[in-house]
């Protein structure tokens, strides 16, 4: 298992505090020290099921800059977000945990938290 975190966010600290508790192993992935490529975000985005929108912080100034609240939202744009976010990683939405048996979750709620944790 796998979480990408930003540690000064308190979802990605209660997302850790879970998993500890849990007794998970897990690997930490500091996203914005070691961004993903633009293929690691088409793969975790098949394995959320999401589409990269979905993901997208807006209201991150990054986000405002670049104006990606007038972006379009078709297949067509798919690789336009994708690129934005591996080259501001800022925008990717956190904690993103990936489980060891193929599925993701954006872990910001408990129900998503309690989908990663074994039985």
């Amino acid at each position: 298992m796998e979480i990408w975190i930003n540690p000064r966010c308190s979802k990605c600290r209660v997302a850790q505090e879970t998993l500890d508790a849990a007794g998970v192993e897990y690997t930490v992935r500091r996203y914005l020290d070691d961004p993903p490529t633009a293929h690691e975000l088409r793969e975790i985005l098949d394995r959320l099921g999401l589409e990269p929108w979905d993901i997208v912080r807006d209201g991150e100034q990054a986000a405002k800059d670049l104006g990606v609240k007038d972006w379009g939202r078709g297949e067509a744009d798919r690789e336009r977000w994708i690129s934005a976010m591996a080259e501001h990683p800022i925008l990717i939405q956190r904690p993103i945990i990936t489980a060891d048996d193929g599925h993701a979750v954006v872990g910001r709620t408990q129900e998503a938290l309690r989908s990663v944790l074994p039985e």
